[in-house]
């Protein structure tokens, strides 16, 4: 046998072994972090979400951010809006226990339609979306799609405009070709992310710290799962090409009402770029010193008392 023979061999047992490595991985995420709320079919697409509080009270609609699910804004949030508001706390089109039916549906407007498909079904009227990080840009994205349905907008720490570059820990997910992404999400970034998930926690909770039940309860064990993986780097991709047209709309269609709560030590998205110039397109913009880009799980009182000032503005 040929050194190089033996050295393709021992790479590919290597592969294998990282293979099998994230399978046990994921199906540990999904024991530890289990589906529990509702499916609804939309457009070819499965959109997990729960349902909670009264049928009859103004409802919010949470939208989490990249590589996120359900459990991050419902972590806190939930518990402390559901006795007034009714809240439908959903995983995006791709994302957490979501199925999203291509690449394709990962753009900004696609993933606007399909929730504003979901909401249809579901009878919800005049909602308050409240969207984190990129969740905010799916916000904003539905608010242009269907002005008319969307009550209004309560943005905490969203992406609302283009930037060259994203934050350094989210640059293993900037990867284009589909094949390269499927291979790195069977073989290495399962194992990665489990190795570097105390350092990613660090560094996206920064500069306050991590709950210490947050892997769980704010379901980022799932983020060590393949299809997280592929679901975020679609979604990076797709957002960094329709955000742009996005932006251009902003002061001759967007008309929905609302405002943007910042962290000011935000290390993610920078507060002015992304909360301050939206005061020129009609949002007014709240900070709170000393709070990074993860408020809705660090100060969950305050961004409650947010919302429920925007949701004072919806015309019912």
């Amino acid at each position: 046998m040929s050194v190089y023979a033996g050295a393709l061999i021992i790479i590919a047992l290597f592969l294998f072994a990282f293979f099998l490595w994230t399978l046990i991985v994921s199906s540990g995420a999904r024991r530890a972090v289990p589906k529990h709320g509702k499916t609804l079919t939309v457009a070819g697409n499965e959109i997990h979400y729960t349902d909670e509080g009264p049928r009859d009270a103004p409802v919010l609609v949470m939208i989490h951010g990249l590589a996120g699910n359900l459990n991050n804004l419902g972590y806190a949030l939930t518990a402390q809006l559901s006795s007034e508001f009714r809240v439908i706390n959903l995983d995006r089109p791709g994302s957490g226990y979501s199925t999203r039916s291509s690449d394709e549906a990962a753009t900004l407007p696609a993933q606007a339609r399909i929730l504003g498909a979901f909401l249809d079904q579901l009878g919800v009227e005049k909602p308050v979306l409240v969207g984190h990080s990129l969740g905010g840009a799916v916000s904003l994205a539905m608010a242009l799609e269907r002005p008319e349905k969307i009550g209004a907008l309560a943005l905490l720490c969203p992406l609302t405009h283009a930037e060259g570059k994203p934050h350094a820990v989210f640059e293993i997910l900037m990867i284009r070709p589909k094949l390269l992404r499927l291979f790195l999400a069977y073989t290495l970034a399962a194992p990665v992310g489990k190795m570097t998930a105390k350092a990613t926690l660090e560094q996206v909770f920064a500069p306050e710290a991590a709950p210490g039940d947050f892997m769980i309860k704010g379901g980022f064990a799932l983020n060590s799962r393949p299809k997280t993986f592929l679901g975020a780097s679609a979604d990076l991709a797709a957002t960094t090409a329709s955000l742009p047209a996005l932006v251009a709309r902003y002061k001759s269609d967007l008309k929905t009402p609302g405002a943007v709560l910042f962290g000011a030590e935000d290390p993610i998205l920078n507060p002015d770029v992304h909360g301050r110039q939206m005061e020129a397109y009609g949002l007014n913009y709240e900070e709170l010193e000393g709070a990074g880009h993860m408020i809705p799980m660090t100060a969950p009182e305050a961004c409650a008392d947010f919302i429920r000032r925007v949701a004072r503005q919806v015309e019912r």
